[in-house]
């Protein structure tokens, strides 16, 4: 658990429990690279980030490059201040040290996990990480794969691996750093379903050319898929946000 800052109350491991999803239960997923809320302007504004979250009415967010204590933040939680501006529960996973604090991913949420669980993924220039949060319905899982094709590709077989393992249905969602073309996108879509709309590019978000930020499904029954799209944000952040809603039919 080294590394995972947790929600007050949420306990330290994934339980093997096996909860139902009822017939039509509905998520707002969102996948937002938030640049460690640095705009495409240069300026840093988490009240912005915020708004931008708001807006979409996600349930849960999957959010990558946030610092927690970091000089270059102030000393301050990004993910914390994000959670705050916007009434969320915050939970933060670690990657590596960096500059007096941490630096990493994390999950945003409405309601409080279950439970959380870190993973460590490949990454030769620079630690990845996989964070696991369960839900009643759903395990959430956030994480910002490598920029090396060889390191993408061993942690496509890590994500296999922890899919099949879950009790229920995993929502998989981050930068990935790589396009829908790609031998290690390609790999994944083995196993898992796209939910976001892979034609639409997210970066930069000024003037997108690349799709590298998804959301994913594996399980048993895959969701209704009632709307998806790319969020038209060319400033907030470096990337454009993906925001899917789903409806979640049957167990696994």
């Amino acid at each position: 658990m080294t590394g995972v800052m947790l929600a007050a109350g949420v306990a330290a491991a994934v339980t093997s429990a096996a909860l139902v999803p009822t017939q039509g239960d509905t998520i707002c997923v969102m996948s937002y690279n938030v640049h460690n809320a640095g705009g495409m302007d240069g300026v840093r504004d988490v009240s912005r980030i915020a708004g931008v979250i708001i807006a979409s009415g996600a349930d849960v967010v999957a959010v990558q490059e946030v610092d927690s204590v970091t000089n270059r933040s102030g000393g301050r939680y990004i993910l914390g201040d994000i959670a705050a501006a916007t009434g969320m529960n915050p939970v933060f996973s670690a990657a590596i040290d960096f500059d007096g604090g941490r630096y990493g991913i994390g999950l945003l949420s409405r309601e409080r996990p279950l439970s959380v669980r870190r993973v460590p993924l490949p990454g030769a220039e620079e630690e990845r990480t996989l964070l696991l949060a369960e839900f009643e319905n759903y395990v959430m899982g956030v994480t910002h794969l490598s920029l090396t094709d060889a390191d993408r590709l061993a942690s496509v077989d890590i994500l296999a691996r922890e899919a099949a393992a879950l009790a229920k249905p995993l929502i998989l969602a981050g930068d990935f750093n790589g396009a829908p073309g790609s031998q290690a996108i390609k790999t994944l879509m083995c196993t898992f379903t796209p939910l976001s709309d892979t034609s639409v590019p997210t970066f930069p978000a000024d003037k997108p050319t690349e799709t590298i930020d998804y959301i994913m499904y594996a399980g048993s029954s895959a969701p209704d898929i009632l709307s998806s799209r790319v969020v038209n944000e060319p400033t907030a952040s470096d990337h454009r946000p993906v925001v899917t809603v789903i409806r979640l039919n049957k167990a696994r």
